[in-house]
């Protein structure tokens, strides 16, 4: 068994080439962006903060001037947004994001509206698959899962580079019914007890410590905290235990995790692939190893899909999608 972190390949360069794309992700507390060169290095990666509590209209105002300011910047030939929640990408329409208060917002066509540019429009996971599959940790593999793990929870299955739908909230399947309220209005989610936000919360919870990060709690598990090492336990368990029904319907043949968790390397990934190898039937059960990209891969995944409006002949990361995972 090997579980490795994929070689992060985006470089960056001093100057601003011709036929740059913007690329940019809205998050529940940060707007991040790249600005991309054909080569896919990097000319530009910035972050604003969202502060969504403004309501949504300052939100998608907050958006559109970070993008008016990366297009004076770079005069792109286009334009990439990738948002969380509920989308119509044939339509550019976050259907609904909750954590943003987006309901029916025509992101792609306003967006366009202010740049003057063709704009690409996509899912979060997606496009942060899209981008692990030809920049990062998903290089020369076939198919994988893309599994961020964060505030929520979500998976996309990536193949031949092209992350084509059909993703899924992991985060809210049922894994212990009866169990905590979840903020989709169920109790017992995977996110529950699985998520980044919930570790640490649960944690919080049984000490009374006031401020703690799920990083931490892992740390104090490692040290010997019980209190810790059960709720990290559990939530490897429970994580485990929906990408064994995952695993089953897709049969990737790598399990990139991406969000802050995979940051804690062997002390996550080794007990993660122990348990989902203890829930399948195959003797070779897929790698599972720490996504490359970081907190930028969904706003690298929007350039990506910018890109792809207008094929470059060496579009990025072309020769990432093989057929055999190293």
């Amino acid at each position: 068994m090997e579980i490795t972190a994929a070689e992060n390949p985006v470089t960056h360069r001093a100057e601003v080439p011709s036929a740059v794309v913007i690329g940019l992700e809205v998050g529940v507390a940060q707007i991040r962006a790249v600005a991309m060169a054909p080569d896919g290095s990097l000319v530009h990666s910035g972050r604003r903060p969202t502060r969504a509590d403004r309501g949504p209209d300052a939100v998608l105002e907050t958006v559109l001037e970070y993008a008016a300011d990366l297009a004076r910047h770079h005069a792109p030939s286009a334009a990439g947004i990738a948002v969380p929640g509920l989308v119509g990408e044939a339509t550019g329409t976050a259907v609904f994001a909750a954590h943003l208060g987006w309901r029916e917002i025509p992101v792609r066509r306003w967006l366009a509206e202010e740049l003057d540019v063709p704009v690409a429009f996509g899912h979060d996971v997606r496009a942060g698959g899209l981008a692990e599959a030809r920049l990062g940790a998903g290089r020369s593999c076939r198919s994988f899962l893309y599994v961020p793990v964060g505030t929520g929870i979500a998976a996309s299955m990536v193949l031949d580079g092209h992350a084509p739908g059909g993703d899924g909230e992991l985060g809210h399947v049922v894994v212990r019914p009866g169990g905590d309220p979840c903020p989709c209005g169920g109790s017992g989610c995977l996110e529950t007890i699985a998520s980044a936000a919930a570790i640490a919360r649960r944690y919080r919870l049984a000490t009374g410590e006031a401020r703690v990060t799920a990083r931490d709690v892992q740390a104090r598990a490692a040290a010997g905290d019980g209190t810790a090492a059960a709720i990290w336990q559990e939530a490897v368990e429970g994580l485990a235990e929906v990408l064994a029904a995952a695993v089953g319907d897709t049969a990737p043949e790598r399990i990139v995790i991406g969000g802050p968790l995979s940051l804690a390397g062997r002390t996550y990934l080794d007990p993660l692939w122990k348990a989902l190898s203890e829930r399948l039937t195959s003797p070779d059960p897929p790698r599972v190893v720490a996504a490359a990209l970081g907190r930028r891969a969904a706003a690298l995944g929007a350039a990506l899909l910018a890109q792809d409006l207008r094929p470059p002949r060496h579009p990025a990361g072309a020769e990432a999608a093989g057929h055999h995972c190293a």
